[in-house]
């Protein structure tokens, strides 16, 4: 027999690589005091195994790239199949300021990324491609999976643009770092300054976070069944809703690409950048399969749980394999300015998340603080990662506010995340326009977000570096408890 092992080879070591990583954050105080992700720490075990072993065992980072891809893209399926949360918006304290705070710093990370990649191109790195430090927004804020998805479109221009997955890659790896320690540095000096008053936090912050349940705790509920196993297995009806729905994409992706193939070089370079974003069609896509399926009678049969185990395989799998596919030889050639983008959008998040935060948000406002904080340098996993910290059982209303204000936030970076290529274009096509697009987009976010911000800042703050004072912060209310009992 002839069959491929190439995928379960892959698999296999993105496995083994986790399994290592659970058991040493289990037996090592320092990943547990710094909060570090396993698929973070799996993902360097990778990286270093397939730069190191590539040739001995005919490993191949572009097969890693695509897992990341595509992992990416069903992770915001299954998102996208969960039932709708209840709309509303509370302006001092729901969803409306996280949105703001989350495009606040992605429009300011991308502003600050275009102005150092012109300023390093003609100074000190001139070998940068265009559009270089837009990846940093996409890095930090989005996430390796996003940024490799688009910096993998870049490189299909050539030349300059060889090597911007890995880029990508690099600031999404540096962002989980700053989420990390950045985000535990900030605890500890909100708790020396009395930013934050849950008297339960001396206590989280001395506990051991092994990152697995001892033998005689056990854990919540993952999932529901609702098919009989008999006929069908919960998780494969489940899985099969996922990968039916990214079928639909694939041909919505198909069908639009043709038709912009109409429209000459203009829509055939637009068709490639949106294969590359494919990520928002797929939950657009699933929020319109979710639609269906609620309005014929059947939406019961879905699991929101279920979805949320398999976005949370997904996205372990896919930090792993993204930053599993890390060239070394991509970083040493753009190691200086990579290191120079990546400080600097850390010491933003790390200063102005705090500053903005406690001028904005009325109740919780430590908490808040640090899930954006998390947002702008990682991911959402590393927001919630960082709340567990001072809510472990997320009795605040803080988590479900801001996926309601992902539901904002999203249409709205939407223009943000299209004009990305158009330095590439500016070059590629030597038409300066293109640049000058780039950086009114941008300007004009910081614009919006700016104004957004004199609107729904508080009026009841003292001057300093973290206003004061703060209503109830981070203490779990009556009224919590009252909702998480009914929910």
């Amino acid at each position: 027999m002839n069959n491929s092992w190439k995928i379960f080879i892959d698999l296999g070591l993105l496995s083994t690589a986790l399994i290592t990583a659970t058991f040493l954050r289990a037996r090592i105080r320092f990943f547990q005091r710094f909060l570090i992700p396993n698929a973070l720490t799996a993902g360097f075990i990778l990286m270093i195994a397939y730069n190191l072993l590539r040739a001995p065992l005919n490993l191949e980072t572009v097969r890693l790239d695509n897992l990341a891809y595509h992992l990416l893209n069903l992770s915001f399926i299954s998102m996208a199949l969960r039932k709708p949360r209840e709309k509303g918006l509370r302006k001092n304290g729901g969803a409306l300021p996280l949105a703001l705070g989350v495009l606040t710093h992605y429009s300011i990370q991308a502003a600050a990324g275009l102005v150092l990649s012109l300023l390093l191109a003609a100074t000190i790195a001139p070998q940068i491609f265009p559009g270089f430090g837009l990846l940093l927004p996409l890095g930090f804020s989005s996430g390796p999976g996003q940024a490799l998805s688009i910096g993998k479109t870049w490189e299909a221009f050539g030349g300059r643009f060889a090597g911007a997955g890995s880029v990508g890659l690099t600031f999404g790896a540096i962002g989980f770092l700053w989420a990390s320690f950045g985000g535990v540095a900030l605890i500890n000096v909100g708790i020396k300054k009395g930013w934050i008053t849950s008297p339960h936090m001396e206590n989280i912050l001395r506990r051991d976070r092994p990152g697995l349940l001892p033998a005689d705790k056990k854990g919540g509920i993952g999932a529901r069944l609702t098919t009989d196993s008999a006929a069908i297995d919960s998780m494969s009806y489940h899985v099969a809703y996922v990968l039916f729905t990214y079928l639909l994409t694939w041909l919505a992706l198909t069908g639009l690409s043709a038709l912009l193939g109409m429209a000459g070089q203009i829509g055939k370079d637009l068709a490639a950048s949106f294969w590359g974003i494919g990520f928002i069609f797929c939950s657009l896509v699933g929020r319109l399969v979710r639609a269906v399926v609620s309005g014929t009678g059947i939406g019961y049969t879905l699991d929101d749980a279920t979805f949320t185990r398999f976005t949370g395989f997904s996205i372990d799998l896919m930090i792993t394999s993204a930053l599993g596919a890390i060239s070394f030889l991509v970083v040493r050639e753009f190691w200086i300015p990579i290191l120079i983008m990546s400080t600097v959008g850390g010491l933003i998040a790390l200063f102005l998340v705090p500053w903005m935060g406690s001028r904005t948000f009325h109740d919780h406002a430590f908490g808040r603080t640090l899930v954006i904080y998390g947002v702008a340098t990682g991911t959402l996993a590393s927001g919630l990662a960082l709340l567990r910290v001072v809510d472990p059982e997320l009795k605040t209303p803080i988590a479900e506010d801001y996926m309601r204000a992902a539901g904002i936030v999203f249409p709205m970076a939407i223009p943000l995340i299209l004009i990305i290529p158009f330095p590439a274009y500016a070059f590629i096509r030597q038409e300066p326009m293109w640049l000058w697009l780039a950086g009114a987009g941008c300007l004009f976010y910081v614009i919006i977000c700016t104004v957004g911000f004199l609107v729904l800042r508080r009026r009841d703050v003292k001057s300093g570096y973290w206003a004061r004072p703060i209503a109830v912060d981070n203490q779990v209310t009556a009224e919590d408890d009252v909702r998480v009992q009914r929910g």
